[in-house]
C-alpha cells in the first residue's frame, strides 16, 4: 500500500562522491534513514574512493544555483546542508538563495581539505565562505582543521575548543558545533557553542577500526535531516550524534575494511 503521509523534504548542496562513502550519496543515505526526501543540487564531480580524491570537476555557480531553483519551485524544502562548495562562485549562488529564503534552516559544513589532502575549497573561495556564508547559517560544522583556518589556531584541548566555538559564534552570530574527532584518545568531546556564550559539551568514546570517510558529511546531513522533522537544534544535534555513532558501531565491510553503515 502506498503511503499517503509525506516525509519532510531536505536538500543537500554539495559535491559527488563516486566512492559513495561522502558527499551526495551520504548525505542522501542519512536523509533516507531519518525518514526523510532528499533532494540535490550537484556542486561537483570527483573520481575518489576511500583511499583519496584523483580528479575534481566543478560545475557552473549558474547550473548550481539552476538545480537550488528547481528544487524549491516544487518542493517545500525544510531544511538544507552544504558540503563540498569549492569556488567563490557556487558559494555566492548557495549565499544569495539563503538570503532569500531565510525561513530554511542551513546546516553549513565547511568543507575545506579532503582526509586524504586533496583541495576541495579553493584558496580564493574561502573570503566568500567567511564573508557571505557562514553568516546564514542555522549551524556550522567545522572539524579541528577548519576551526584552524577559521581562527589561525587549531584547538588542541576540549576546553581550547570550547573557547574556538565561543569566538566562532560571537563573530558570526550563529551556532557553530566544533567536531572533536581529530584530538587523539579514547574519549571524544563535541562542542556546540550559541552566539550568547553558551556551550553544551557532548562526549562519547571513540569507536575504533572503523573508516570515517564521511563521517562529517554524515553528522551534517542527520542534523538537517532532524531540522527537517521539526527538531530544535540541541535535540537535532544529539540525535545526529547518536545516528553517526550507530553507524559506525554497526560499521559495513566493504572489500575487507570497515565502514559507516547507513542500512537500519
Amino acid at each position: 500500500m502506498p503511503t499517503t503521509t509525506e516525509p519532510p523534504v531536505a536538500l543537500t548542496i554539495a559535491g559527488s562522491d563516486s566512492g559513495a562513502g561522502a558527499g551526495i550519496q551520504a548525505d542522501l543515505l542519512t536523509f533516507a534513514a531519518h525518514g526523510v526526501f532528499g533532494t540535490t543540487a550537484i556542486t561537483c564531480l570527483t573520481a575518489q574512493n576511500p583511499d583519496g580524491v584523483t580528479a575534481i570537476k566543478a560545475l557552473p555557480a549558474s547550473f548550481v544555483a539552476e538545480q537550488v531553483r528547481q528544487v524549491h519551485r516544487y518542493f517545500k524544502v525544510r531544511a538544507l546542508k552544504t558540503g563540498m562548495l569549492y569556488s567563490a562562485g557556487i558559494i555566492g549562488a548557495v549565499a544569495d538563495f539563503l538570503q532569500a529564503q531565510r525561513e530554511i534552516p542551513a546546516v553549513i559544513d565547511p568543507v575545506m581539505v579532503a582526509t586524504s589532502g586533496a583541495v576541495l575549497l579553493k584558496p580564493q573561495a574561502l573570503a566568500a565562505l567567511l564573508k557571505k556564508l557562514l553568516p546564514l547559517a542555522a549551524l556550522v560544522t567545522p572539524n579541528l582543521d577548519e576551526v584552524g583556518v577559521l581562527l589561525g589556531e587549531k584547538p588542541s584541548t576540549p576546553a581550547a575548543m570550547a573557547r574556538a566555538g565561543r569566538q566562532l559564534a560571537q563573530t558570526y552570530g550563529v551556532p557553530f558545533f566544533v567536531k572533536g574527532g581529530h584530538l587523539p584518545g579514547e574519549d571524544l568531546t563535541d562542542v556546540l557553542a550559541r552566539p550568547g556564550g553558551q556551550v553544551r559539551a557532548y562526549t562519547a568514546q571513540r569507536v575504533t577500526g572503523v573508516d570515517t570517510h564521511g563521517s562529517g558529511c554524515t553528522l551534517s546531513a542527520a542534523i538537517a535531516a532532524n531540522l527537517a522533522k521539526g527538531l530544535g537544534l540541541d535535540d537535532a544535534v544529539e540525535a545526529a550524534c547518536v545516528y553517526l555513532r550507530r553507524g559506525l558501531e554497526r560499521s559495513l565491510v566493504l572489500s575487507g575494511r570497515r565502514f559507516i553503515n547507513h542500512w537500519p
